[in-house]
Parts: structure tokens; C-alpha cells; sequence
């Protein structure tokens, strides 16, 4: 496997995605993310046999990219002309690992002379016959989703105490729900207003797009979480001087599977929170089985304030949900909140832009 710091400096590109025919549903996430915005990677096409023809821009949100989905390495290499320097896994698969129908469309990647690039919890470098593939076609395997080495860790040490700038997360009530797409149209929107903001990604998907400061949560080993985040904040604030930090959350406060928001707040002493929801969604995604229901978006803003930040405003995942559907969870969420209630991909950020300059005129 490549070290992450090493593949930090090396990465960088054309590429390719491989949905495996995810490409319209939410477990291509990171191929959403790509398609949306990357400064590492110039993304030449997706590689996805259901969707061949279409425009990967037009799939995720409706607005062309000039980006083509084909059925296969071979047609995106006609097409295009040029060969991408990179293979990247673009969607995330139940346990992590790469699915044995996706094994030659990786292998011909491989030998088409693309190296891969994995946000897979499995290390495809491990297997035999990919390594063997890439070692032959002089390509690497570069497995993203690994630990930092052990000294290249950090302990919480309290340094976050002399971050003087806004500490806002954006959590979710679930996984899968747009944080990293919400903070990362919220950091944009907020250096195009003036606002000196920048991004701490805590997923692969964000290191991927090519942000400069975090680390990869469900990589990292639970004792040094914490530290990492402080780490990431700190030295965020120390080389920018921004005047808006967002932090990228993941899962939720109470989704079982992954109930890690209140690090976030606690270890990166939040200022403010704001929060992601899925009127509409009832189960946990990945726990569809699971005998629990996502509670009312009330009570993760009740927890956050127990736990030490308020909640400044709530955004609406609204993936699926009608019009109707949307105007009436606006209003409900809106009257029963006391909060702005925002829709990200119909509305834009402009009102969480004005929100947060006056919050920094309060500061």
C-alpha cells in the first residue's frame, strides 16, 4: 500500500471513475463529489455499463459536465482519445469490498496502463492478482483508506483552544446525507463573498477532491480521532489565518453504526453546528433492518446543545422528496425549530453565507 502522505504529493491527473453501476444512487457518493469538483483529479469520463451515454453532470444534479459515462475502459479510450492516468473506485460497496463483477473492469484499467486509485475499506493491493496486473503494466495501487503511520498520529492536546477564527461542523442526522457536499458549497460560496473560509475533510471523497487539510475518519484508529481533528483545525488556522473553518462530519449523533458527531463538537470545540437532514428518510441507511427509526431532527439539536455548540441552521437532503413534499418539511422543520431551514441544491447557500457573516460580526 502507498503511504497517504507520499500519495498526497504524487496524486494528481487525469482520471476515470468506476461506478459499477451505482452511479445514480447514493453509494457513489465519492463519484458524486468528483464529478461535482476536484483540484487533484481532471475527470475525462465514468465508467458505468447502466447509464452509458448520458452526461455524468446531468446524472448527479442535473448539470452538464461534458463528462461521459460509457459501458467500458475500452469505449471511454475511443472516445476521449487521451488515456487517464488514474482508475479511481468511484462508489462505496456493503462491507468494502470490491464486488468479483468489478474485477475486469479494474483489470483492464490496469492494463490499459491506468493506476488505481481505492477509497475501498479493502486494500486492493492486497490481492493477487491486481498487484500482479500493476507490477506488469509498471501502474501502482494506491489504497487511500489506510492509517496514517503510527508517528504521524496525534493525541488531543488542548491546542484547539487557540484557534481564533468560527468553528462551524456540518453534521448529519445519518450517513449519506450531503454534509461534505453542503460544506463544500458553503466554503466556496463563503471565499466568493469575501469570507476567508476553508474546508477540514474527514473523508476519502475529500481528500480525493483535493482539500489540504484533514484526515480520513473511518482510516484513522479511535484513540487518535480526537487529535486529528484537533490536529487538522490547528493547523488549519495556523498556516491560513482563515476567518470560517467548516468541518466535514460523518455518520451522526445517533445512527448506531456510526454515532461519532459528538467528537466533532467536543474535540473541535465547535461554535456552531449545521445540520443535515432527510425528511423523508425513516432508517439508517446500511440499517435498513434494524429495529430503530431516525428520530426527529429536534432531538439531535436538543444533543448538540447538551454536548456544547447550537445549532445554527438545518439543510434538507431532499434527494427523491416532490415539491410538496419539500415546501411542507421546510415549514414544519422551519416553525417547529425556530431556524432557517435551507435546501442546499434548490436554494444554493447564499442565506447560510449571510447567517455566518453575522455571526462574525458578533464575534
Amino acid at each position: 500500500m502507498i503511504d497517504l502522505q507520499v500519495a498526497d504529493q504524487q496524486l494528481g491527473g487525469t482520471a476515470c471513475i468506476i461506478t459499477g453501476g451505482l452511479l445514480e444512487t447514493i453509494h457513489a457518493k465519492t463519484a458524486h463529489g468528483l464529478i461535482r469538483e476536484s483540484k487533484r483529479f481532471d475527470i475525462l469520463g465514468v465508467i458505468d455499463d447502466k447509464l452509458a451515454g448520458q452526461d455524468a453532470g446531468k446524472v448527479v444534479d442535473g448539470k452538464a459536465r461534458n463528462i461521459p459515462v460509457v459501458a467500458s475502459i475500452q469505449e471511454l479510450l475511443n472516445k476521449v482519445g487521451d488515456r487517464p492516468k488514474y482508475a479511481v473506485i468511484g462508489m462505496a460497496t456493503k462491507g468494502g469490498r470490491l464486488p468479483e463483477s468489478l474485477y475486469p473492469v479494474v483489470k483492464d484499467a490496469l492494463e490499459a496502463g491506468m493506476s488505481i486509485v481505492n477509497g475501498l475499506h479493502q486494500p486492493l493491493s492486497d490481492i493477487e492478482e491486481l498487484q500482479a496486473l500493476a507490477i506488469k503494466n509498471d501502474v501502482l495501487i494506491y489504497d487511500i483508506r489506510k492509517p496514517k503511520a503510527f508517528n504521524d498520529l496525534h493525541f488531543w492536546k488542548g491546542k484547539i483552544l487557540e484557534v481564533d477564527c468560527l468553528k462551524i461542523g456540518v453534521l448529519g442526522t445519518d450517513c449519506s446525507m450531503g454534509k461534505r457536499t453542503t460544506a463544500r458549497l458553503l466554503t466556496n460560496a463563503l471565499n466568493e463573498a469575501g469570507v476567508k473560509a476553508e474546508m477540514i475533510f474527514t473523508g476519502q471523497t475529500g481528500w480525493l477532491q483535493g482539500s489540504k487539510y484533514g484526515f480520513i475518519f473511518d482510516a484513522t484508529p479511535n484513540d487518535f480521532i480526537p487529535g486529528e481533528i484537533e490536529h487538522a483545525i490547528h493547523s488549519c488556522w495556523e498556516n491560513e489565518k482563515p476567518e470560517v473553518i467548516l468541518v466535514e462530519g460523518q455518520a451522526s449523533l445517533l445512527n448506531p453504526g456510526g454515532p461519532c458527531g459528538s467528537e466533532f463538537i467536543i474535540s473541535g470545540r465547535l461554535d456552531g453546528v449545521i445540520l443535515q437532514h432527510h425528511p423523508v428518510r425513516e432508517r439508517y441507511n446500511n440499517l435498513e433492518s434494524f429495529p430503530a427509526t431516525i428520530p426527529d431532527v429536534l432531538k439531535d439539536k436538543e444533543i448538540i446543545k447538551l454536548l456544547g455548540a447550537d445549532t445554527w441552521a438545518i439543510t434538507l437532503n431532499t434527494s427523491k422528496m416532490s415539491t410538496q413534499q419539500i415546501e411542507d418539511s421546510r415549514a414544519d422543520i422551519m416553525k417547529r425549530s425556530r431556524l432557517p431551514v435551507i435546501c442546499p441544491m434548490e436554494d444554493g447557500v447564499s442565506g447560510l453565507v449571510e447567517l455566518i457573516k453575522q455571526r462574525l460580526v458578533k464575534a
